[in-house]
C-alpha cells in the first residue's frame, strides 16, 4: 500500500532532504488533499513540533478531519496523543520518546502509551541515519538499531514506521535488503519511508506485505497519485 506523506513546517507543506534540506513548499492545501482523498491513509507530520519549534496543530486537526490519517512529530505524552486522535487521527506516530538519550528503549513510556491510548493505535516510528536511531527531529542519534528496537516494542505498538533518513527525499529508492530484515522482526504492520522513486520498489514491498510512504515521489509526480 501506498501511503502519501504531507510534512507541515512553518504552515506549508514541505519536503525536505535528508530531513534538513527545503526542496520543496506548497500552501495549496485543498489540492493535495483532493488529491489524496482516495487513499485509505495518509501519513501527516508536523516537522515544527518535531524539531521542537512551535507546532501545526490547528493544521493537523483541520487535515484530520477530512483525510484518514496517522500524525506524528512532537507527541511525547499520553495526553498529546490523545488529543490528535480526538482531533480525527486514526493513529498516532510516536518516535523519539520511546527511547532515552542513555541509549534504551523506553519500555516504560511506551507501556503508558499502550495502555493510554491502545497499542493498536500506536505507531513505533523508528529513523536511523547510518544504522543508529535518530531522535528530536533527527539531530540527535541513540546507540540503538532498529533491530534492537523492534523486538521490545512489539507489546506496545499495532505498526511500525521505519524511516531510512539517509535516503529520504533523495529519490535513490529504498533500500529492499532492509525491508526484508525488518520484516523477519515483527508481524505487525511494517511502513517503511525514505528514498521510494517507483512502482516496481512498491510492487516488491507489497509482496512482502510492507507498506510504504511516499513523499517527494509523490510531489515531483515521478509517483502518479
Amino acid at each position: 500500500m501506498l501511503i502519501p506523506s504531507i510534512d507541515l513546517l512553518g504552515g506549508r507543506i514541505v519536503q525536505l532532504v535528508q530531513g534538513e534540506k527545503l526542496k520543496l513548499a506548497f500552501d495549496d492545501f485543498e489540492y493535495w488533499i483532493e488529491k489524496f482523498s482516495k487513499y485509505p491513509l495518509v501519513q501527516l507530520i508536523d516537522l515544527d513540533a518535531a524539531m521542537r519549534q512551535g507546532n501545526n496543530s490547528v493544521l493537523v486537526a483541520q487535515i484530520a478531519k477530512r483525510l484518514p490519517v496517522q500524525v506524528g512529530g512532537g507527541v511525547r505524552s499520553v495526553e498529546r496523543a490523545r488529543e490528535v486522535l480526538n482531533a480525527g487521527a486514526q493513529k498516532v506516530i510516536v518516535g523519539s520518546s520511546l527511547f532515552t538519550e542513555g541509549g534504551a528503549v523506553d519500555v516504560k513510556f511506551a507501556a503508558e502509551m499502550a495502555e493510554g491510548v491502545g497499542a493498536e493505535r500506536v505507531v513505533a516510528g523508528i529513523d536511523t541515519k547510518n544504522g543508529r536511531i535518530a531522535v528530536k527531529g533527527w539531530k540527535a542519534q541513540v546507540a540503538l538499531t532498529a533491530d534492537d528496537a523492534i523486538p521490545q516494542l512489539e507489546p506496545y505498538a499495532g505498526a511500525y514506521l521505519y524511516t531510512h533518513v539517509d535516503g529520504e527525499g533523495m529519490m535513490q529508492g529504498f533500500p529492499i535488503d532492509v525491508a526484508v530484515r525488518l520484516r523477519k522482526l515483527t508481524k505487525r504492520q511494517l511502513i517503511v519511508a525514505g528514498g521510494i522513486r517507483s512502482q516496481q520498489e512498491l510492487d516488491e514491498l507489497h509482496a512482502m506485505k510492507v507498506d510504504a510512504v511516499a513523499g517527494m515521489a509523490v510531489y515531483t509526480n515521478l509517483l502518479a497519485v
